[in-house]
């Protein structure tokens, strides 16, 4: 068995397939080995190309139903999702399924958000109104009545299903800036995958801002097919479009715009932001450093559409040897 702390998990991507496809794929997920689900959670895709865009919160209990595994979606409570009603969500989900769920929490992107009509705050602001989602929410799962007036607006909430425990929330974090902020009121961070020496400023900011100890989860973003051609251009195909920093694409308004971004990139720029190999040893190096600086969550995004095809070559040629390595850790 690899160590305890450190897993090595599956991403179900909604942009890219229809929710009922997803739970199929999960569960080949956990046969093939990985251990644990990491759900995205948008209102639109990232580029016509992905075409799905299923509502994750009703596809995570009947996933989790499915499966026996971990599971976390990365979601951004404040505008598209009332605080009280994500902690209803959450405080569900954590009561059916004991010890199984966290939440990623993230400031959110203009695109998903302006859904609702209301003004796109800046990012100091959208950040100041995510940490005071999570208190109203931590306030809700201790069973308290809360009532606030501010950036969000909550009037005499109460839940009444409650879990039996503090549903963990994760910062999620782009920027070493926001690793810092994090670091000082999550209970542990989630980032995406960079070269070594950038995710290591990533980990250097989160521990200096008080993350020291606690969880780090790394979303790796990366392509396999049975040739590098093929994966580069599966990648290129999907993924194009979220290569840019995150303060451009956190304010893209549109489908559209999203789609005319990428369309400047070519298939050889794609990389360091997607790992683009068909070798398992090169996969499995890449995996390893990451594991070296002190992520123990690893949640495996596979860009491309070929999902079974990967989830079985990972499951017999890069799983039982990165399992290895954690037991060694």
């Amino acid at each position: 068995m690899p160590n305890k702390d450190i897993t090595i998990g599956y991403h179900a991507s909604h942009e890219q397939f229809k929710p009922s496809h997803l739970i199929t794929l999960v569960q080949k997920a956990e046969q093939a080995g990985f251990g644990n689900i990491l759900s995205s959670d948008h209102f639109y895709p990232w580029s016509e190309n992905q075409g799905e865009s299923g509502y994750a919160w009703s596809w995570l209990g009947a996933a989790m139903q499915a499966t026996s595994l971990p599971f976390g979606v990365v979601s951004a409570p404040g505008q598209r999702y009332h605080p009280a009603v994500a902690a209803q969500k959450v405080a569900t989900l954590c009561e059916m399924f004991p010890h199984r769920f966290f939440l990623a929490a993230g400031s959110g992107q203009f695109l998903n958000e302006r859904i609702t009509g209301q003004k796109w705050p800046n990012k100091q602001e959208r950040n100041d109104r995510l940490k005071l989602c999570v208190d109203i929410m931590r306030a809700l799962w201790r069973g308290e009545t809360v009532t606030h007036k501010g950036l969000v607006d909550v009037e005499y909430a109460k839940l009444y299903t409650l879990p039996e425990y503090m549903p963990p929330v994760l910062g999620a974090a782009i920027t070493p800036e926001t690793a810092e902020w994090v670091g000082s009121w999550a209970d542990g961070m989630i980032t995406i995958s960079k070269p070594p020496q950038e995710l290591q400023k990533m980990v250097d900011a989160f521990h200096r801002g008080g993350g020291e100890g606690k969880p780090m989860h790394l979303k790796v973003q990366l392509s396999y097919d049975t040739s590098r051609e093929m994966a580069r251009q599966g990648a290129h195909e999907q993924w194009k479009n979220n290569v840019f920093p995150s303060s451009l694409l956190s304010d893209i308004p549109t489908l559209q715009g999203f789609d005319a971004a990428g369309s400047m990139v070519k298939p050889d720029e794609l990389e360091p932001h997607v790992r683009i190999s068909d070798s398992a040893q090169e996969h499995l190096d890449w995996l390893a450093k990451d594991l070296e600086l002190g992520f123990t969550q690893l949640h495996l995004h596979n860009v491309n559409l070929k999902q079974e095809q990967y989830i079985e070559f990972f499951g017999e040629k890069v799983l039982p040897e990165l399992n290895s390595i954690a037991k060694r850790l």
